[in-house]
């Protein structure tokens, strides 16, 4: 009898040492690692720049990896609703975060937020940087960035500008061009790019400084007139328009930059496995010529260099944010 009860005793036993053994052996996770479908969530609508980037790169994955590498769109709350379900997901490699610029912003815009985007999550890599496009409604009468301030500075109050969302890169080119120019402009944001997108087409908002990928296709189908880049050199698929900088704005500088996390405590092998995939995919002929069509500077970095650039991010952001009074709306 004793020795019936001490079998199933012996089997727990057998699996908690198991299960310790692999806790203790992390690159044996790595070795099996991905053995099931991956989830990418990314903070916004489908359809805008960051989401076609994280679709290019999860389809890169699939191939690479062997497994299905999901994206899903969760928008809302300025990325903090896609970013705290990553950062209380169990930190396996299975369930990844689409980071942006918005996650560099949200510290200095909340206070009181359910995570540290330094301190809950592990930085993969910074995958890509797209300059903003400053794009007009055809009815807006201004075809040149000195038409439209001088627009703006006759009729202070009456256009308005979209943004992707509240911390966004396309917000805080608005804000920063309404502070470079003395113009007031009402700000009107979104969930997404596509969405601010839409009713800029529909003239229900008078500009958009939007990430290049979700417009550049109705600028090319002349439904919308662009005037100008926000990065400090012009852009390599569309060298036509002048940077901001050019226009009078002196150092003008503001960019869309998408990096790929995983919550804190990922195992380090799957990380650099991770991290030797996401490179091996943004070096691709096919994925660079997409990416770059759409106005994307591939970049690649590893995860040291995406963690100090995160860093250093939240300071210049702080202090736009300070300087030019945005609040979270």
């Amino acid at each position: 009898m004793i020795a019936i009860l001490l079998r199933p005793c012996r089997a727990v036993l057998l699996a908690s040492a198991a299960i310790l053994a692999a806790a203790s052996c992390p690159g044996a996770a790595a070795e099996t690692y991905p053995n099931h479908p991956i989830r990418i969530e990314v903070p916004y609508a489908a359809g805008g720049g960051v989401d076609l980037v994280a679709r290019v790169v999860a389809k890169g994955l699939t191939q690479s990896l062997g497994q299905s590498v999901i994206v899903e769109n969760k928008p809302g709350g300025a990325t903090n609703v896609a970013a705290e379900v990553v950062a209380r997901a169990n930190p396996d490699g299975y369930t990844l975060f689409i980071a942006s610029i918005a996650n560099a912003v949200n510290p200095s815009l909340y206070k009181n937020l359910p995570f540290d985007i330094e301190k809950d999550f592990a930085p993969i890599s910074l995958m890509a940087d797209i300059p903003n496009i400053l794009v007009v409604n055809p009815g807006i009468p201004a075809k040149s960035v000195a038409e439209l301030i001088a627009l703006l500075k006759k009729n202070p109050g009456k256009y308005t500008f979209a943004s992707a969302g509240v911390a966004s890169s396309t917000r805080l080119s608005g804000e920063l061009f309404k502070s470079m120019t003395g113009t007031d402009i009402l700000h009107v944001p979104y969930r997404g790019g596509s969405l601010a997108a839409v009713d800029l087409l529909s003239g229900r908002v008078s500009m958009y400084f939007a990430a290049m990928p979700s417009v550049l296709g109705y600028v090319r189908a002349g439904k919308l007139r662009a005037l100008a880049v926000t990065s400090l050199k012009r852009s390599g698929s569309e060298p036509q328009y002048p940077t901001l900088d050019e226009s009078g704005l002196k150092g003008f500088n503001e960019t869309s930059w998408i990096g790929l996390m995983s919550p804190a405590g990922t195992p380090p092998a799957v990380i650099e496995k991770l991290h030797r995939a996401v490179v091996a995919v943004l070096k691709a002929p096919e994925v660079q010529a997409v990416l770059r069509d759409q106005g994307a500077e591939v970049i690649g970095s590893n995860p040291g260099e995406f963690a100090d650039f995160l860093h250093q991010s939240i300071v210049d952001t702080a202090r736009l944010v300070e300087t030019a009074h945005i609040q979270p709306e």
